[in-house]
C-alpha cells in the first residue's frame, strides 16, 4: 500500500519533512558557472531554508544560510556580482566569506558574527548544499549516478549551460517526485515521449540504489539510451536520446500543496540550436502533461475520501523505494 494520503496535504507532516529531510540532505542548487568569478553570488532554497552561494576574493566558493544574524531577514536576493552582501533591514553587511563587516551602532566585536555556513559539494559543475554538518559526503548520496551518466559518453564538465526553466505546480512535492519515478503512466499520458523512447516493460529498465534510483529507456531509433535519475530527496536528472544533453533540478516544497520546480539545461559543444529547440519542445510538452497529472492526483489524495492507495510491485518499485525513504526519515 502507499503511504497515507493525508501526508500529501497535512501541514504538520510538511513541517516534519522540512526538519528531518530537507535540513539533513544534499540538494541541487545551481551550477558552478553561477559563481565562477570573485564577487559572484546567487540565491536558492533547500526546502524552506534560504541559501546564498558566493565566490569570495580568496577564490573559495561557499554556501550560507541566507538569513541575517541580527533579526532574521533574508540578506541577498537574486544573483549578481558584488563585494559584500547587505541586509536591507538594518544594513548589516557581510563579506562573501560570510564574515560580518559592518553593523551600524554595533556594541559588540564584529568578528563574533558570521552568516551560518552550509556544506557545499559538487559533481562536475553541479552544486549541492546540505545544512547537516554530520551528513555523509555527496558522493555517497549520488551512488552510481555519475558512473551511469559517464557510460553514455557524457563528460559533465564538458557540457555548456544553456538556460534555466522555472515553474510552480499545485501539488505536494512527494506527488511530483513519485510521478517522476515511474513511467507506468507514459504510454497513456506521453505519446510524444513514447514515440522517442521504448517504455515497454521488457525494454524500460528500473534500478534502485540506496539513496538514488534510475530509469533507463532505449531510443526507438537505436541511438543513445535515455537515463532518468532521482537523487534523494528531490533532485531529478534527465538525459534524453540523441545529442549530448542533460537537465538537472530540484523538486522544492513550497507549501503542503504547492511545489516549485526548476531545471538547468546543459548541452554538448556543437549541438545545434535546431536540435535543442526540438528537444525543448518535447520536454515542455511532457512537462505540461505531467503538471496536469499531478494536480489531478493532488485533488484526489487531499480530498480525505480515501486513506491510501495500492502500488504495483514491479512497475512502481521506484515509488515504493521513495516512499520507504520518506517513512525512514520521518521514523514511522
Amino acid at each position: 500500500m502507499t503511504n497515507p494520503w493525508s501526508w500529501y496535504s497535512d501541514r504538520e507532516v510538511w513541517d516534519l519533512e522540512q526538519e528531518r529531510i530537507f535540513a539533513r540532505t544534499w540538494q541541487y542548487v545551481g551550477h558552478a558557472g553561477m559563481a565562477a568569478r570573485p564577487g559572484d553570488f546567487f540565491t536558492a532554497r533547500a526546502g524552506r531554508i534560504p541559501i546564498v552561494v558566493t565566490h569570495a576574493e580568496d577564490g573559495e566558493t561557499r554556501a550560507f544560510v541566507n538569513v541575517c544574524r541580527h533579526r532574521g531577514s533574508t540578506v541577498a536576493e537574486g544573483s549578481g556580482n558584488r563585494r559584500t552582501l547587505q541586509c536591507p533591514y538594518h544594513a548589516w553587511t557581510y563579506g562573501l566569506d560570510g564574515r560580518l563587516r559592518a553593523a551600524p551602532r554595533a556594541d559588540f566585536d564584529l568578528g563574533e558574527v558570521t552568516l551560518a555556513p552550509m556544506r557545499l559539494e559538487r559533481w562536475g559543475p553541479f552544486l549541492f548544499v546540505n545544512a547537516d554538518a554530520d551528513a555523509p559526503p555527496l558522493v555517497e548520496t549520488l551512488g552510481e549516478v555519475p558512473a551511469q551518466v559517464a557510460e553514455l559518453g557524457l563528460d559533465v564538465d564538458g557540457l555548456a549551460f544553456h538556460h534555466r526553466s522555472e515553474w510552480t505546480v499545485a501539488a505536494n512535492w512527494k506527488v511530483v517526485a513519485e510521478n517522476f519515478l515511474e513511467c507506468y503512466h507514459c504510454a497513456v499520458a506521453h505519446p510524444t515521449f513514447t514515440a522517442l523512447v521504448d517504455v515497454s516493460p521488457d525494454a524500460y529498465r528500473l534500478e534502485v540504489g540506496r539513496m538514488h534510483s534510475t530509469q533507463i529507456g532505449p531510443a526507438r531509433d537505436g541511438g543513445m539510451r535515455s537515463q532518468f535519475h532521482f537523487v534523494w530527496p528531490n533532485t531529478g536528472i534527465n538525459v534524453f536520446p540523441g545529442e549530448p544533453n542533460l537537465s538537472i533540478g530540484p523538486i522544492i516544497p513550497a507549501s503542503p500543496e504547492l511545489t516549485d520546480r526548476l531545471l538547468d539545461y546543459f548541452f554538448g559543444a556543437g549541438v545545434g540550436e535546431a536540435w535543442i529547440g526540438e528537444l525543448l519542445e518535447l520536454d515542455d510538452q511532457v512537462g505540461r502533461e505531467d503538471t496536469a497529472l499531478v494536480e489531478r492526483v493532488q485533488t484526489g489524495v487531499s480530498s480525505g475520501a480515501l486513506a491510501d492507495g495500492r502500488l504495483l510491485g514491479e512497475a512502481e518499485q521506484l515509488v515504493a523505494h521513495f516512499q520507504g525513504l520518506v517513512r525512514e526519515a520521518l521514523r514511522v
